[in-house]
């Protein structure tokens, strides 16, 4: 009976270790993604002429994607409607890429995986070229 109860607790512990190792990576990587995109989107500003730090503020930063793209303000306030929102993001992200004079995979990246698609606009040789006509 005691050993049984000392195997028991035993594995309890180890499982209790293995989920928080777990954790830890599930963090660790969510930070890397997060860096990994405010940077991006830091030199994708500066590239633009607009405030880097405007990458770190929420709500702004989209505002300022929305001027670099040449869109409208009130695209904004099209993200607060529910199935609208996925348009009115699409729009603002090919207004981004077509800023940078990209086309339809940038704006693809940005949309499905910014974490990727940041960093590679904002630290490649991609140059902003003003917003599409």
């Amino acid at each position: 009976m005691q050993l049984t109860t000392a195997l028991l607790q035993a594995n309890s512990e180890a499982g209790a270790a293995v989920a928080g190792v777990f954790l830890l990576v599930i963090l660790f990587v969510s930070l890397l993604v997060a860096v990994a995109t405010i940077a991006g989107m830091w030199k994708t500003f500066a590239k633009a002429d607009k405030p880097g730090w405007a990458a770190i503020v929420p709500i702004y930063n989209v505002y300022v994607m929305i001027q670099i793209g040449d869109n409208e303000w009130w695209w904004l306030l099209l993200l607060l409607v529910p199935i609208v929102n996925i348009y009115a993001q699409y729009k603002i992200f090919k207004g981004v890429s077509e800023a940078f004079g990209e086309g339809l995979g940038i704006t693809l990246g940005l949309f499905f995986l910014p974490f990727v698609f940041f960093p590679i606009l904002g630290f490649g040789e991609f140059e902003y070229v003003g917003p599409p006509a």
